[in-house]
């Protein structure tokens, strides 16, 4: 990609830098999309943005290079993360320290993921045990495996889950 720098080719990506570009993509094929275009009736890839990186010309030409190899948007290398079904917040309460943050974490993310995130607030977070309602909970499962249910949406602001962190006397070092 670095050798096509300042190409127009580039435009519509660089102009979508930081969002979600995968409804460029066919979920089920992971390629872009195609639509039947209007001046030719032929199938071609579907880039209303214009065109980009790797999508070859809507006429036949000789000057296109098709010796790329994979795609970029099929290259694990530039893949900077999945999409998350929904987010949802919980509120970690240090009672130690009495001190709680409120975390917005995937739905997907273990409670190890969860930590991870949260020893910005606490390098020793690894030294307490998590708990829901007085349950231990498994840092190998995400919040919904470890039973704590979201509520409905309607009442998201009143009710956010709250894990309480609990000292071990462990002597572990951040």
């Amino acid at each position: 990609m670095c050798a096509l720098t300042g190409s127009v080719l580039l435009k519509p990506i660089l102009a979508a830098a930081g969002t979600d570009i995968s409804h460029w993509f066919d979920r089920r094929t992971g390629d872009v999309q195609h639509h039947v275009d209007p001046q030719t009736h032929c199938l071609a890839p579907y880039t209303p943005h214009g065109r980009f990186v790797h999508i070859p010309p809507p006429f036949p030409t000789t000057d296109w290079a098709t010796d790329f190899g994979t795609p970029w948007w099929k290259n694990d290398k530039y893949s900077i993360g999945y999409l998350t079904k929904k987010t949802r917040f919980v509120r970690v309460i240090n009672t130690l320290a009495l001190q709680e943050h409120e975390l917005e974490v995937c739905v997907e993310e273990t409670m190890t993921d969860i930590l991870a995130r949260y020893l910005q607030f606490n390098a020793h977070a690894a030294s307490y045990t998590w708990k829901y309602n007085g349950m231990v909970l498994d840092m190998e499962k995400t919040l919904e495996e470890n039973g704590i249910k979201e509520e409905t949406q309607d009442i998201e602001d009143q009710y956010m889950p709250q894990i309480h962190l609990y000292y071990n006397d462990d002597l572990t070092e951040a």
